[in-house]
């Protein structure tokens, strides 16, 4: 019984320290390929979009769609 509960303990510790990350809607997206509409908009420079984008077919880096109104 010991063992069972120090298990569900290990358990639900490791649960409370896995927080899922806050996205944002950067300034930058990267559009096109499997990508989607909505792009991945994780960029807050032109450059790491555009290094993102490198060697990727059927992609480009435009300014995020959200953010212009």
């Amino acid at each position: 019984m010991l063992i069972i509960f120090a298990l569900l303990a290990a358990g639900t510790a490791a649960l409370a320290g896995s927080a899922t990350p806050v996205s944002y809607d950067y300034p930058w997206c990267v559009y096109g390929g499997e990508l989607g509409y909505s792009g991945d908009c994780s960029y807050e420079t032109r450059e790491q979009c555009l290094a993102s984008a490198s060697g990727r077919s059927n992609v480009i880096c435009k300014v995020n769609r959200r953010l212009l109104f």
